[in-house]
């Protein structure tokens, strides 16, 4: 679809439509000249969009891709990703892919995620684009696919079944997409939950067969990718390591331990042609399997990152191996051809070079699989089975059947007993029981769950049996939420990460610069002998010494260690955030919240409980008080505020009282809501405004001396005055109370000793908010501001230089939690707070605000120590290895222990990340009350 701008008439559409459909591989175009747009069909292997656009800008139009184009996401697993500069490459070559509109590489997750124009290009195009830059790529999911489920089929033995089984269900309603796997006789089939199920799906096949014929399809969970890949990648570093071993290790000793025995090295030293000896035969002969089999693998990548223009460890390694291993052939060739020569080969430099790099590969890997430890804990806490139950017409249950998980669909009813685990989200619809809900959001006490109240899938019911009904099952539930917002942060490059990527760009390049330049530097003062002849090992020439320093430096130079310094930090935190029910969205957020130096906190919900209950009723007219509360709720049923919530339960309980026990609300119309004032509606013929003296303004509603003196005592008493007017006359008001966080108080003054000020914005009345702020310990406080003005007030205070925090539960804060420098959605209300959110905290716990500004702090120091580790070794060990301390100590680092020590420094930059792991609360608060009807969670 593209804007075309300057058509002024039909012959101008025709025109268009003339040149493009003439176009080699156009199929259809239909202009609009109303709406100035061009729809055109065409096939993506003969033409593409820049060709179709350039054709119509040749007839004096302007173009423009319309931007509500399809776009679809997939997910990449990368293979053979060794350093920054592999991911940037990976990142460059799907971004030169034609359609692909945005694409993010993590280096520690070893993920792509592309964002492209199914019509432009394919997922197979986008894969093709991977392996031509060098690396191995396999899909892991495409955005058609979130709710899938894999059936294994039994009966189906031809094509014609094949076919039969994959039109039924694609004809089947609720089916997004149907992939057949003919080898392992498996389906993939992507549905909308809201529709249909696994159980359905399983039907249909069973229906789709004719007699005698029969079809049955049972769940296939196939194999976890990851592991096994991660697996994988551990035995065959393992494996060349061994490998390597077996050949480097009799190299070690065949160079340096045997020629020091005395009949091994008579034989060693024994001449076979002129000056060749057995000893440097058995060298190059057990050191050739190590440099060009088990090394291949450097020969590879080094090949396919020049030949994309970057370079890389895998270029160090291969140059440095190849001039030891090559010189040492040129020594040997010499002595094989020479009765009077005499030199010493390096053979033992390549293969234990290679050895120890392998080494240090294999341990890096078994480390990186660990910092995602915590998000696969959190994928397995989901139980296996479920207790279905089956009704009848009276609702009597007439069956239980233990069935998989993942055979759950949406509104089943399932039996969860005690000390079983919770299979999906749901509402609780009998019982009552206690669930720990631990696992989940950190919070350590079991909760009271009771009819009505929310369960999360993956928690463990503590005491009681309690029927509960599905609400969100696959990829839906909230467990599989946090997975996927963490696996999404993992993949988010946070700032911090440039300087590594700065550095990886001319890091390699300048290391082979030094190398040479150490090489000259040592070979032309020994040629002219500027130093003394004794500075020279036995053995050796001038030459040889610095060809060894050369080599030290190109394989002690080590990229790897830059590069995983900030990813693997913010893995392990991110993971580590989310088991204690802190959601961290990418290393940008981590980044910030370590600078905030503010927070604005909303009041209800947020500091307060969020629970408010209408504690007094006052009438200013001969109105009946059911008939005003009737009015009132009327009003305010269709708002989300927890205000409206109270006033509704307020007016429930009342007609119970009166001994009404109609749940049915007055209907109202017109209804609207007026951003931090209240609502007004049409109840039953009538204007019912119920909000705040800024309501009573806006409709000119007369204030009484008595509705005042009423305001002012209910304000001093920290509570909120709700007015009601019918008709724009008051005719009473509600005095509703919303009890402090017991927290509240603490938390505020540990931040305070953190260094950041604590800032309170609500719309509710100065005297309610001077009363709250006073009691929990904030000074700055600003009232009666609608959603829309606590944004301005984020942006005035972020023109002073503040980084700002704003912490709110969701209901009306998105446009702050969107404005401030690090929004956080505490206790989740609405998926709209999710969205708008940087960080997710799970519990209504003022507590995590604490945890997640500590934990920022924690994740960035830990980066600059790994900054400071992976920088300082190289500044350190490259001039170690270049020989500066030689002259003085007679101190050098031979080549393999050189490779030892770059494998060592990337195993230790893991491993210091992986100390994350050891994060504790700063603060815990142990007599805060907790929701006992889960709405404080995702």
């Amino acid at each position: 679809m593209l804007s075309v701008r300057g058509i002024s008439c039909a012959s101008c559409a025709v025109s268009i439509e003339t040149v493009v459909a003439g176009l080699k591989g156009v199929e259809s175009i239909q202009v609009s000249p109303l709406q100035g747009q061009a729809v055109v069909q065409y096939r993506p292997e003969e033409t593409d969009t820049r060709t179709i656009k350039e054709a119509i800008e040749d007839l004096n139009f302007e173009v423009d891709e319309l931007q509500e184009q399809e776009i679809a996401v997939c997910r990449l697993r990368i293979k053979g990703m060794a350093c920054t500069s592999c991911s940037e490459s990976v990142e460059r070559a799907l971004q030169m892919v034609p359609g692909v509109k945005k694409a993010a590489v993590g280096l520690a997750l070893e993920e792509a995620k592309v964002h492209y124009d199914p019509n432009i290009t394919s997922r197979d195009l986008i894969v093709e684009a991977v392996e031509g830059a060098g690396f191995g790529a396999d899909l892991i999911s495409s955005g058609d696919d979130v709710n899938k489920v894999h059936l294994k089929l039994e009966g189906v033995n031809s094509p014609e079944d094949t076919k039969l089984i994959q039109s039924v269900l694609e004809a089947a309603e609720g089916v997004n997409n149907v992939e057949w796997d003919t080898l392992e006789q498996t389906i993939k089939v992507a549905y909308d939950p809201d529709i249909t199920g696994p159980r359905l799906l399983i039907q249909c096949i069973k229906n789709a067969a004719h007699p005698p014929k029969v079809f049955n399809a049972t769940l296939h969970s196939p194999p976890k990718q990851r592991e096994a890949e991660r697996n994988h990648e551990i035995r065959n570093y393992r494996n060349q390591f061994l490998w390597s071993c077996l050949f480097s290790v009799p190299v070690f000793l065949f160079s340096m331990v045997l020629p020091m025995l005395s009949p091994f090295g008579d034989w060693l030293s024994y001449r076979i042609c002129n000056n060749m000896t057995i000893g440097m035969l058995l060298r190059w002969l057990l050191c050739s399997p190590v440099q060009f089999f088990v090394g291949w693998r450097f020969y590879i990548g080094a090949y396919h990152a020049l030949k994309r223009g970057y370079s890389n460890m895998d270029v160090l390694v291969a140059l440095g191996t190849n001039a030891a291993y090559f010189y040492s052939v040129y020594i040997v060739l010499k002595a094989l051809t020479s009765d009077s020569f005499e030199g010493q080969d390096f053979f033992e430099t390549s293969a234990m070079l290679i050895s120890f790099i392998l080494l240090g590969k294999y341990l890096e890997v078994m480390a990186k699989g660990k910092t995602s430890d915590a998000l696969s804990k959190l994928t397995e806490l989901a139980p296996e089975t479920a207790c279905l139950l089956t009704f009848d017409k009276d609702g009597n249950v007439i069956s239980e059947t233990e069935i998989s998980t993942q055979l759950l669909q949406r509104n089943d009813v399932i039996k969860i007993v005690p000390g079983t685990k919770v299979p999906v989200d749901g509402v609780v619809i009998k019982g009552q029981s206690h669930v720990n809900e631990s696992m989940i959001t950190g919070e350590a006490r079991p909760i009271a769950k009771k009819p009505g109240d929310r369960v999360i899938g993956g928690t463990v019911n503590d005491n009681g049996c309690i029927i509960v009904k599905a609400t969100h099952v696959g990829s839906e539930t909230a467990l599989s939420q946090i997975v996927q917002l963490v696996e999404a942060a993992q993949l988010a490059r946070a700032p911090v990460q440039k300087l590594a990527d700065k550095i990886s760009r001319f890091f390699v390049p300048t290391v082979v610069v030094a190398a040479f330049l150490t090489w000259l530097g040592w070979f032309i003062p020994g040629q002219f002998h500027l130093y003394p002849k004794e500075w020279i090992p036995k053995a050796m020439d001038s030459f040889e010494l610095a060809l060894q320093f050369g080599i030290s430096v190109l394989v002690v130079a080590c990229p790897c260690a830059l590069g995983l310094a900030t990813p693997t930090a913010v893995m392990v935190a991110t993971g580590k955030g989310a088991s204690q029910g802190v959601l961290i969205k990418g290393g940008n957020a981590l980044e910030k919240a370590h600078k905030i130096k503010a927070i604005i906190f909303d009041k209800t919900g947020t500091l307060t409980v969020g629970k408010p209950s209408v504690v007094q009723t006052k009438i200013f007219s001969k109105i009946p008080l059911l008939e005003l509360c009737d009015l009132a709720a009327g009003a305010e049923a269709n708002s989300e505020h927890p205000l409206s919530k109270a006033i509704v339960e307020h007016t429930n309980k009342l007609r119970e009282q009166y001994g009404s026990h109609s749940d049915h609300m007055m209907e109202s119309r017109d209804f609207e809501v007026h951003p931090g004032a209240g609502v007004s509606a049409n109840v039953e013929g009538k204007l019912v405004l119920v909000g705040n003296k800024r309501l009573m303004q806006e409709f000119e509603v007369p204030l009484s001396s008595d509705v005042e003196a009423y305001m002012s005592e209910t304000e001093e008493l920290a509570r909120t005055c709700v007015l009601v007017a019918i008709d724009k006359i008051i005719c009473g008001a509600l005095s509703v109370s919303d009890p402090l966080k017991p927290e509240a108080g603490r938390v505020i003054s540990y931040l305070k000793s953190m260094g950041i000020s604590s800032i309170m914005v609500t719309g509710d009345n100065w005297a309610t908010a001077k009363s709250i702020a006073k009691e929990v310990g904030i000074s700055q406080v600003f009232a009666e501001i609608d959603p829309v003005g606590k944004a301005e007030k984020i942006k005035d205070l972020q023109m002073q230089g503040l980084t700002v925090a704003m912490v709110g539960d969701g209901i009306n804060d998105s446009p702050a939690l969107a404005a401030a420098d690090v929004g956080m959605a505490i206790g989740a209300g609405t998926d709209v707070a999710i969205e708008a959110a940087d960080i997710v905290l799970m519990k209504s716990s003022l507590e995590d605000v604490i945890t997640a500004i500590d934990l920022s702090r924690k994740t960035l120091s830990r980066i600059r120590l790994n900054y400071v580790w992976a920088l300082g070794y190289n500044v350190l060990g490259m001039p170690v290895a270049a020989g500066v301390l030689f002259p003085f100590t007679r101190i050098r680092l031979p080549p393999w222990l050189a490779g030892a020590c770059m494998a060592a420094s990337s195993v230790s930059v893991v491993c210091s990340s992986l100390l994350l792991q050891l994060y504790k609360k700063p603060l815990h608060v142990e007599d805060a009350p907790r929701s006992t009807d889960g709405s404080d969670l995702v």
